[in-house]
C-alpha cells in the first residue's frame, strides 16, 4: 500500500484530492492521510513512512517548500509535488531544489492527479527492486528485469479480466462487477481494461459473448432464440440487433452461411477421395 500526503490549509481542498484518488485508485493500493500545514507534515513524517506527498506551497505558518527542505532530510526517496495557484518561476526553481517530481497549477484536474500518481507509483515500484529479489536469485535487478516484472504482472492481471468474463458472460455483468472481483474502482478498471485489451469493457464482452453465439450457432440442435439466452442476451431481438452489428448479418443468416460453408467442404472432401 502506498501512503499519499496531503497537504493543503483548505479542508474542502483536501477533500477534493483524496475524493479524486480513491475513486480511481483501489483502496487497498493507497491510503490517504491530510495535513493543513507544513508543521503537521514534518509530525507525520516522523511518525510514519510517505511515499507522496501533495504540498500546497502556500499554506500558514511553515509553507510547501519550506516544508519539502525538511521532507528531504527525513526521506530522500519520497515523490513530492508541488500545488500552487501562483505560475512563478521562483517557486519552480525552488522546487527543482527540492527534487520534486511535479509542479501542479491549480485548479488541478482529475486526470493530472490520477496521471502524475501512477507515475509516481511506477517509478516507486522502479527504485525499490529489493522486494522482487526473490524472483531472480541474483544480486542485482537490471531494468529489463523490472520491465519483466512489469510484464508479468500485467499478463497475470490480463489472464484474471479474461477468466472472469469467461465465467460469467451468460449473466448480466456489468464493469462495476468485474472491477469489484478486481478490487479496483470503476475508474481505475476502466483504464486499466483498455490499456492491456485496446477496447473498453463492454466492448470486449460482446465481442466475446457473439463469439460464443458463433460457435453455438453451428449446433442444430440449438433453436436461434435460445442461442441468446445460453450467451447472456435473454432478449432475442436483442441479440440480434447486436450479433448484426458485431457481424454484419443476423444470427439465422450466420447460421445459414456456416451451414453451405460445411456442406462445400464435405462435398469438397468426398470429391478428394473418390
Amino acid at each position: 500500500m502506498f501512503r499519499i500526503l496531503i497537504a493543503d490549509d483548505e479542508p474542502i481542498e483536501r477533500k477534493i484530492m483524496s475524493k479524486i484518488l480513491l475513486d480511481n485508485f483501489c483502496e487497498k493500493e493507497i491510503e490517504c492521510i491530510e495535513a493543513e500545514n507544513g508543521q503537521q507534515v514534518l509530525e507525520i513524517f516522523h511518525k510514519m513512512e510517505i511515499e507522496i506527498a501533495f504540498l500546497d506551497i502556500e499554506m500558514p505558518g511553515m509553507n510547501g517548500l519550506e516544508a519539502a527542505v525538511q521532507i528531504r532530510k527525513l526521506n530522500s526517496k519520497c515523490k513530492i509535488i508541488f500545488l500552487t495557484a501562483f505560475d512563478e518561476f521562483d517557486y519552480a526553481k525552488k522546487a527543482i531544489s527540492v527534487h520534486a517530481m511535479e509542479y501542479i497549477l491549480k485548479p488541478t484536474s482529475e486526470e493530472e492527479v490520477v496521471a502524475v500518481v501512477h507515475d509516481a507509483i511506477i517509478n516507486i515500484r522502479k527504485e525499490d527492486r529489493t522486494k522482487y529479489m526473490s524472483l531472480y536469485n541474483r544480486e542485482e535487478l537490471t531494468e529489463n528485469s523490472v520491465e519483466k516484472l512489469g510484464n508479468i504482472r500485467m499478463e497475470s492481471v490480463q489472464k484474471e479480466m479474461v477468466h472472469f468474463i469467461h465465467e460469467h458472460y451468460r449473466e448480466g455483468i456489468s464493469l462495476a462487477d468485474a472491477a469489484e472481483h478486481m478490487n479496483y474502482s470503476n475508474v481505475y478498471f476502466c483504464k486499466l481494461f483498455k490499456h492491456c485489451f485496446h477496447k473498453n469493457f463492454t466492448t470486449f464482452l460482446t465481442e466475446y459473448r457473439v463469439e460464443k453465439a458463433k460457435d453455438l450457432l453451428i449446433d442444430m440442435t440449438i433453436n436461434v432464440k435460445d442461442v441468446g439466452s445460453k450467451i447472456g442476451y435473454p432478449d432475442s431481438n436483442y441479440f440480434t440487433k447486436v450479433f448484426r452489428r458485431v457481424e454484419g448479418m443476423t444470427p439465422s443468416e450466420y447460421r445459414i452461411l456456416m451451414l453451405e460453408r460445411i456442406h462445400k467442404e464435405g462435398k469438397y472432401e468426398e470429391n478428394r477421395t473418390v
